[in-house]
């Protein structure tokens, strides 16, 4: 199953006027729409891709096993919160846009839950190097425009100490989704301080920043994305972070084609990171919608724990849903485990031209995160 078309083929400020809660703002600033907002709300947005015939056919139901056993430990709801690591930080956001730093370029893309307006000036949003333009659906395309100079199609990121490529690719995406820096610096911190070599599943891993940090930490790793130009991309960043030498494995699969298949083998993992899309195909065509496939999947993730498991973590992006409802699913899979589930949302906070304001809190995604302790 492909992640979130996220390949150029997925789930984390003010720097303000004032900086103050409830500051004043100059008269007729709440009109100041910047202009590549005005540009983006005046476009004709294309139609999000609806699913076909086939699609839409009724899901197969599947019977997973009533557990027994106490529900873990819970608690709800969390909020973890990045605020930039490494080359980027969010800037700004408002108006349905975001402002980011990657690395020596400021982005506006696309974000649908910015419902506010801007708190830095319209001069500085029009000084960004390159904006996505299209559609503003998560899944959808578009292309990128850039205002100052022709910028090549790739340049060099580091988060967490690892090194890779970013990327403007037609679903808008750059290589990196820095909101889960938090579930990554968990990680990190984890296998560093486990005493032992620790065995790392990162599902639907997309570009492998993730698989990177795990396997730099000491981790064994095996990253599995159903994209081959995704799993090609991965592998150049493992070039530039000079990790060639780590224990990574590469697999291009259908995710659960993948993990039915580990099952049977009796593989076991330590930590388990998944960051499922909406809708996806696998390579040979494979058909995942979240909804129907989810339940099954953290089911089989369970199977696949080892006895001495840390963490199975759950990423969920663009769907109408509570996180109450990935939580209930998480605690009811590890029902009879112990440990601990927490659940809520990641966010990323805005940190100002200097990254280092901090501003409001942007919404990115719901999570569930089970924990042996």
């Amino acid at each position: 199953m492909k992640d979130k078309p996220r390949q150029p083929s997925g789930k984390k400020r003010p720097s303000s006027v004032s900086g103050r809660p409830g500051a004043k703002v100059s008269p007729g600033r709440e009109q100041a729409v910047p202009p590549v907002a005005r540009r983006a709300a005046e476009k004709p947005q294309s139609k999000s891709r609806e699913r076909s015939v086939d699609d839409a056919a009724e899901p197969t139901v599947v019977r997973l096993p009533l557990r027994s056993g106490e529900l873990p430990q819970e608690r709800l709801p969390l909020i973890l919160e990045s605020t930039g690591a490494g080359d980027f930080h969010l800037i700004d956001s408002g108006y349905g846009l975001k402002l980011e730093q990657y690395g020596p370029y400021r982005i506006v893309r696309p974000e649908a839950q910015a419902l506010w307006p801007p708190r830095l000036s319209a001069a500085i949003w029009d000084k960004a190097d390159a904006v996505f333009t299209g559609d503003t659906d998560e899944d959808g395309m578009g292309r990128w425009r850039f205002p100052r100079e022709a910028l090549g199609e790739t340049w060099p990121l580091s988060l967490l100490d690892v090194d890779f490529l970013g990327r403007f690719t037609s679903f808008r995406h750059v290589g990196v989704f820095p909101e889960q820096i938090a579930h990554w610096s968990w990680m990190k911190d984890t296998v560093e301080r486990a005493g032992r070599p620790l065995k790392v599943l990162n599902l639907f891993g997309y570009t492998g920043v993730a698989s990177l940090v795990a396997a730099a930490a000491g981790a064994e790793v095996t990253h599995v994305d159903a994209s081959k130009k995704a799993i090609g991309w991965a592998r150049e960043n493992q070039t530039l972070s000079r990790l060639d030498r780590a224990p990574i494995r590469w697999i291009c699969e259908d995710a659960m084609k993948f993990i039915q298949r580990e099952e049977r083998r009796g593989s076991r993992y330590d930590i388990i990171l998944t960051d499922p899309p909406k809708f996806g195909r696998g390579p040979n065509g494979e058909v995942w919608h979240l909804f129907d496939h989810l339940p099954a999947m953290l089911s089989l993730c369970r199977e696949i724990l080892s006895p001495r498991a840390v963490g199975l973590v759950l990423t969920a992006y663009s769907i109408r849903a509570s996180f109450y409802a990935t939580h209930e699913l998480m605690r009811e899979t590890m029902r009879g485990n112990g440990g601990v589930v927490e659940s809520g949302e990641l966010v990323i906070r805005e940190a100002g031209l200097d990254g280092k304001t901090p501003g409001r809190a942007l919404s990115t995604s719901l999570f569930s995160r089970w924990m042996a302790q």
